[in-house]
């Protein structure tokens, strides 16, 4: 439920104004409007990257300790996790925007982008970045980094898992259980690291573009 919920906040926060855009041939956003696009769409993808690994850690459990499961996975435990995920978001998208609102920008810039992305927005500004790409850079490697390794160990038990299962069919319906998910973090991981880690030199706009369209549309959609 909440991953469903965070999918549509985060299409919600991007897609109606481009949306208007397309519709009104005016490719025009206001300072605040960019800023609250940027502050949101932060909270709700940081989430969905806590959640993916709160789910990857599920299946771990599901699968390598089923007989346990419902006295590990408890409603209060799950509570908490999703508690969490969103408390981290929020304070690293609060932390994020305001270093942005301590930047400076010329009277007009004109963003090659789809939407006003925490990345292209700091490569825009008059002043210096130095801090704010340094505490980019930092917080996608412990908040993207953190949850992709949790995933990447409860992946390698249950794969360990899967082998010690003699029957075939059950091989199989162990991996069907995993497939859906683990096409979807691959697929936001991925793009997310590609946009946030690789530099303004070695990185188009146009390749920023396609990449950032697959965590924001693609991914919520599947």
């Amino acid at each position: 439920v909440n991953l469903s919920l965070l999918d549509i906040c985060v299409i919600s926060t991007i897609i109606p104004k481009m949306l208007v855009n397309i519709q009104t041939q005016r490719k025009v956003i206001t300072y605040t409007e960019c800023i609250s696009q940027i502050c949101f769409s932060t909270v709700f993808a940081g989430c969905d990257d806590f959640l993916l690994a709160v789910m990857a850690y599920d299946r771990f459990v599901a699968i390598c300790h089923p007989l346990h499961y419902t006295v590990i996975m408890n409603p209060h435990l799950c509570g908490l996790l999703v508690l969490m995920s969103w408390i981290m978001s929020v304070l690293n998208s609060l932390l994020q925007s305001l270093m942005v609102l301590w930047l400076s920008f010329c009277s007009e810039v004109e963003i090659p982008h789809f939407f006003c992305e925490l990345h292209q927005m700091i490569q825009f500004a008059c002043s210096d970045t130095f801090i704010n790409d340094t505490v980019l850079y930092v917080s996608t490697v412990l908040l993207a980094g953190g949850p992709l390794a949790g995933i990447l160990y409860s992946y390698s038990k249950i794969i360990s898992s899967i082998y010690r299962i003699s029957s075939a069919q059950g091989k199989y319906k162990v991996f069907s259980t995993c497939a859906s998910h683990l096409s979807v973090v691959s697929l936001f991981y991925c793009t997310v690291l590609g946009v946030y880690l690789s530099s303004a030199a070695t990185q188009s706009s146009h390749s920023s573009t396609v990449a950032s369209v697959m965590y924001t549309v693609v991914t919520p959609m599947l």
